[in-house]
């Protein structure tokens, strides 16, 4: 069983690290702890260590948990979001990173004004074209944003992309300074945003070495998961 004390600790340390040789404020950059298909127990003993943010990729699962755990913490949603639980999603979490389009915008928005809430959102970007990868083409994304600065429930802050798994994390580079460019390209056209949700575990250090705000780490904190 993996110290998850122990490894929240290192990652934070290396988020510092690497945040100060960029330049950058390590307090501008939010640490999302991964707890998907982590059990109860585990996730308190990540909270008790100091995890203020935890993501979760499926409604049912965060479901259960949050009932048990409450909120005494951020819950963020990272994986694919479907229609059907647009409901859910805004009565359980703080933040959307993976609203992919127009119409899971405008249902988010409906869902949103029935609870009397508004929701923080992000655009997930498919950088790499791969087609079991989630997210909208880069092309669609101004028009997204646009429907999204035009409902009331929902708060655009920024983007999320998520490229393919690569060992060496140096390849990841790319894709984070394009998600980077895209922002950056949205602000002059009038859009302007403040989060970039990129870097996984494998990669996080030169995700904030292109300008993340948001990391999303499971593994390095969490230990491996069990094998399906």
């Amino acid at each position: 069983m993996s110290n998850i004390r122990e490894n929240l600790l290192r990652v934070q340390e290396r988020i510092e690290k690497v945040a100060r040789r960029a330049g950058r404020d390590p307090a501008g950059i939010k640490l999302v702890a991964v707890s998907k298909t982590v059990e109860v127990a585990r996730i308190r003993e990540a909270i008790d260590a100091g995890v203020t943010i935890l993501g979760e990729n499926y409604v049912q699962e965060a479901q259960k948990k949050i009932e048990e755990i409450g909120k005494p913490i951020s819950w963020h949603f990272i994986g694919h979001l479907q229609s059907n639980k647009a409901k859910y999603a805004v009565r359980l979490f703080d933040m959307i990173h993976s609203v992919d389009s127009i119409p899971l915008a405008e249902e988010l928005d409906r869902r949103a004004e029935k609870e009397d809430r508004k929701i923080e959102v992000m655009i997930e970007v498919n950088l790499s074209g791969e087609a079991t990868k989630f997210g909208t083409e880069e092309a669609k994304t101004f028009d997204i944003a646009q429907k999204i600065f035009n409902l009331n429930h929902l708060s655009l802050v920024g983007l999320m992309t998520m490229p393919p798994y690569f060992e060496d994390p140096e390849l990841s580079r790319p894709y984070y300074v394009q998600l980077r460019q895209l922002m950056e390209k949205m602000a002059e056209a009038g859009i302007p945003l403040k989060e970039l949700s990129m870097g996984m575990s494998n990669d996080f250090e030169v995700a904030i070495e292109e300008g993340a705000t948001y990391v999303r780490v499971g593994t390095a904190i969490f230990g491996e998961r069990p094998k399906k």
